[in-house]
């Protein structure tokens, strides 16, 4: 089973942004200090009663011009009901029933999907009254609550997930290897895929209401079964491009979240952008293996040190994040494209590789004796005895030393490279995990 997706629509300043905090706590923004990239994030994972959905946030990416407004507004009902699988209706208790509101309701009618109509800014029982109104709107199910003060968040909650499988119930017995390919809109994913199954896959009707699931694709390969993870782009034509930005970013983060490995497909003649960072970011904190595979090479005038040169700029980009493999593709012309999939399967292998404890530690406390960690600021000794591996889908090294609170991050990231100097893991995440002893 997958994660259950959750969109959160309505027009602007019914406290969207505000549920939505509410509801995902602290984890709505992430510092990573791999790439300094800090992500105000508008999407989110919701724990409630041991069940588990994906939130997304569709406010904030209205532009200003008035003539652009209301369709921005629509058009993000839209994407959001394309995603979702249960949808929140958020409507303003003081503002009462607006035109909009109203236009809102009709597409979610016609939609087809399950929608949760809940009256916002009901912050006591005496606002209750102006609840009433909004049974005018036509929906049987009409809920109240504060996002701001969390006042009946809790029941509504029982209720949108009375129908979720528990967290635990969410693992697959699925040991194929899944693939996501992501990036950003038109740099060829959908491309990469048909070339890499040979047929170009059913395209979903675009007839108004009709809804567009989710399509992983099976590729055989030399007698195994591979699962191209769906990004596919949104194909209806918009006028507002941080619309079909954010939503295309957030098929991304969907798909990397079910994917085993990442392919973070980026246009040679473009090169690496912001986006892609933060898609390569998330990835990271996923724990994903990654490749970055540069395609349209075809379309690169090219001389016997194009290819080097281009890697070392990329790499100078992507600062001290210096394990992923790049690779130079056309899904065009299928250059390269089945080299791709034979490097997904080699970083996967490296995903689950288990290093003896013996040899792990007979290599690293002899390192770590050449250069010991600094001492704490009292001057104490930091002293690390032993080293072992965990982790299952992907590794995880224990540290065991007398003052883990005291080891600073360069000594880590020194740490770090020495494991990979020795072990390798290229296209994987690892972790390092400090306890005492």
């Amino acid at each position: 089973m997958k994660l259950p997706v959750v969109v959160i629509v309505g027009r602007p300043n019914v406290g969207k942004s505000t549920l939505f905090n509410r509801l995902v706590g602290k984890r709505d923004a992430i510092v990573d200090d791999l790439s300094g990239v800090t992500r105000d994030r508008n999407y989110g994972e919701v724990e409630w009663d041991g069940k588990l959905f994906r939130l997304i946030d569709t406010g904030g990416y209205v532009p200003d011009s008035k003539n652009l407004f209301e369709a921005a507004i629509r058009e993000q009902v839209e994407l959001g009901i394309l995603e979702a699988d249960h949808i929140i209706f958020l409507v303003d208790a003081r503002e009462g029933v607006n035109a909009m509101d109203l236009q809102i309701a009709k597409m979610l009618r016609s939609s087809g999907k399950k929608f949760y109509l809940l009256v916002n800014k009901v912050d006591s029982e005496k606002h209750e009254a102006l609840i009433g109104e909004f049974y005018s709107i036509g929906v049987e199910n009409v809920f109240d609550a504060s996002a701001l003060i969390g006042r009946k968040i809790g029941d509504f909650l029982d209720i949108l997930t009375k129908d979720f499988p528990k967290a635990n119930q969410l693992e697959e017995n699925d040991d194929r290897l899944k693939i996501a390919i992501v990036g950003r809109p038109n740099v060829g994913k959908s491309s990469l895929t048909n070339a890499l199954l040979g047929y170009d896959r059913s395209i979903v009707t675009e007839i108004p209401g009709t809804t567009r699931d989710s399509l992983d694709s099976i590729l055989k390969y030399y007698g195994r079964e591979l699962v191209l993870v769906d990004t596919a782009g949104l194909r209806k034509k918009k006028k507002v491009i941080e619309n079909i930005e954010f939503f295309s970013n957030i098929r991304s983060l969907k798909a990397i979240g079910e994917s085993d490995i990442v392919v973070v497909l980026i246009d040679a003649v473009v090169g690496l952008e912001k986006q892609d960072q933060k898609i390569i970011d998330e990835a990271i904190q996923r724990k994903k293996g990654i490749i970055i595979a540069v395609n349209k090479w075809d379309l690169v005038e090219k001389d016997q040190n194009t290819a080097v040169w281009y890697e070392k700029a990329l790499q100078e980009k992507l600062g001290s994040i210096d394990f992923i493999p790049i690779i130079f593709i056309s899904a065009l012309t299928k250059q390269r494209i089945f080299k791709l999939v034979d490097i997904c399967i080699k970083i996967q292998e490296e995903r689950k590789k288990k290093i003896p404890t013996n040899e792990l530690n007979e290599f690293l406390l002899n390192e770590i004796a050449k250069t010991p960690p600094p001492s704490t600021p009292t001057g104490r000794e930091v002293k690390i005895k032993y080293i072992t591996q965990g982790g299952e889908n992907y590794p995880m090294f224990f540290f065991f030393t007398n003052y883990p609170k005291y080891v600073p991050d360069h000594y880590k990231r020194y740490l770090e490279k020495m494991i990979r100097s020795k072990y390798g893991f290229k296209g994987v995440s690892i972790t390092l995990s400090f306890k005492s002893k």
